[in-house]
């Protein structure tokens, strides 16, 4: 049972990251002390990676209250009376917020943190500044003799400084080396140092951050410690209750429900819950406070279709590591936040992780900034989603025909002519997937049959659409490619799962002219 469960309506911790501010302030908290101490009991070194606005800063914070002893903001939580109060220990916390993107800007704010930090422990008896490692070293050395206990180290956002120039790579690889010194200073510091927690957005990698320090436990995708940021079920239904009212449960679920690292449970991301307790509105919040311009970038630079990303299966060992060297698109997609764990699988020697996109909220939003950012016509690609879907579900197919020939009549020549996708069909495939992917109707891209791959199936009202596309030089070869698509469907049996469901199930080809850029005839066939 959650101690902080309660029946009566709290203030809710928008934006408040301060575990002292939520105690003392009457905020909801969702108690996370019990994974805290198991963590602290198992081990001593740790890092952590969680997408931006999970919660990590908060962790931090109750970390840094829980080993300072500070022992009112903890009544009443389930540490409360199993921690030793008495055994207070020296913090010494870093955060990279404010200016990093330097390795001058970086260097000036670890030492304006170190500065501060001796300020407030008084250690008037330091040489004088030096670099920022040995700072450190001298201050863990220090503290560990002047109080008698051994110093804990907690540092927020540790890869910041690199994420923030990811696209300047000379920038990215020397504030990387910097870290790099900075963090190898705790391995040699061992003996004066009782706790380590290391956070960020990427998975700490020792060939990318620290060589040296590889006593690091990454709990990341620990299933024990999965729900160690982030809201579960059960704490909206206890800690949340009062704010459940008129709202659609069902409907939190499908818009905000669905990260997952391995644990039993599905997580919330609290942006998302806290903006919308607040507001009532579904909305993608978290996705709306930070576009993935970067990532838009990366998949066009791969080469990666957005088609590509849907239940992608990638090993294990690649997507759950980040090495500035040999990182994959998938790989910062998942530790970002854009990306979530949906089936585990063992493959041999081999583990493999399939991946998708978390919630309806994310999906949405990240296809259409996709299409905004390849074609300018974000807005039009999503409206064409919605229009094209109604058309599906009325069975109006010259509807549907003519809402593609519109959408694609207002793309840029620009975007066709690009090829950063490859030619023709994948283009005009991955634009429609965009526009599906915007609505709530159920999209499966490339899906696998005993004979080949569909290129499109659409769950949509009880019905299925089986969509395959051709090219043809004009319209003189339409024909040709119409019968080539519906021929494909019902040989390679793409539509066969679905015969058994008791659906009606529509084989849709669909021909697109390499000289119009247009969508020439569709044929559509029931089942």
């Amino acid at each position: 049972m959650n101690a902080e469960a309660r029946t009566e309506r709290r203030l809710l911790p928008m934006g408040i990251q301060t575990f002292s501010t939520l105690r003392e302030e009457g905020y909801y908290y969702v108690d996370k002390t019990p994974l805290i101490q198991e963590m602290i009991r198992q081990g001593r070194f740790y890092s952590l990676s969680r997408p931006r606005r999970f919660g990590k800063s908060l962790l931090v914070s109750t970390l840094q209250e829980l080993f300072e002893g500070n022992e009112p903001l903890f009544r009443g939580l389930d540490i409360h009376p199993h921690w030793d109060w008495s055994a207070q220990h020296p913090v010494v916390c870093l955060s990279f917020d404010g200016d990093v993107s330097t390795p001058e800007s970086l260097e000036k704010n670890v030492l304006n943190q170190l500065y501060d930090i001796e300020q407030a422990h008084d250690l008037k008896s330091l040489p004088p500044v030096t670099s920022a490692p040995n700072r450190l070293r001298s201050i863990l050395a220090h503290l560990h003799r002047a109080t008698g206990r051994q110093v804990v180290v907690l540092v927020d956002e540790y890869d910041r400084p690199v994420l923030n120039v990811l696209e300047d790579g000379g920038k990215a690889r020397i504030n990387r080396d910097r870290l790099r010194n900075l963090y190898s200073i705790l391995k040699g510091s061992e003996k004066h140092i009782r706790f380590v927690f290391v956070t960020g957005i990427t998975m700490f990698s020792m060939t990318s951050f620290s060589s040296g320090l590889n006593n690091l436990t990454d709990i990341s995708l620990s299933p024990r410690y999965a729900g160690i940021c982030g809201y579960t079920e059960r704490d909206l239904d206890t800690v949340f209750a009062p704010e459940l009212e008129g709202l659609d449960r069902d409907r939190i679920r499908r818009w905000y429900n669905g990260y997952n690292w391995l644990g039993e449970e599905r997580l919330y991301n609290p942006h998302d819950i806290l903006h919308l307790f607040n507001e009532h509105e579904f909305q993608a919040h978290w996705f709306q406070s930070g576009g993935p311009g970067y990532l838009y970038r990366l998949l066009m630079e791969k080469k990666v279709s957005p088609m590509q990303l849907e239940n992608c299966v990638v090993d294990a060992d690649f997507v759950s590591k980040f090495d500035l060297d040999t990182f994959s698109s998938e790989a910062l997609l998942f530790q970002s936040g854009y990306l979530t764990i949906t089936e585990e699988e063992e493959r041999g020697s081999y583990t493999l992780y399939h991946l998708d996109y978390p919630n309806f909220g994310v999906q949405s939003s990240f296809n259409m900034g996709l299409a905004e950012y390849l074609t300018g016509c974000g807005e039009e690609v999503a409206t064409a989603g919605r229009d094209m879907v109604e058309a599906l579900g009325a069975n109006d197919f010259s509807l549907f025909r003519e809402k593609i020939r519109k959408l694609l009549s207002g793309i840029p020549h620009s975007w066709h002519d690009s090829g950063d996708l490859g030619h023709y069909e994948s283009w005009y495939a991955s634009l429609l997937y965009m526009g599906f992917r915007t609505t709530r109707v159920e999209v499966k891209a490339e899906e696998a049959s005993s004979h080949g791959r569909s290129d499109m199936v659409l769950l949509h009202e009880g019905q299925v659409f089986v969509l395959e596309f051709k090219m043809v030089k004009d319209k003189t070869e339409a024909e040709q490619g119409l019968d080539s698509a519906i021929k494909q469907i019902r040989e390679k049996g793409y539509a066969e799962k679905y015969r058994g469901r008791g659906e009606l199930v529509h084989l849709i080809g669909m021909v697109f002219g390499r000289k119009k850029r247009n969508l020439l005839e569709i044929r559509v066939e029931a089942l």
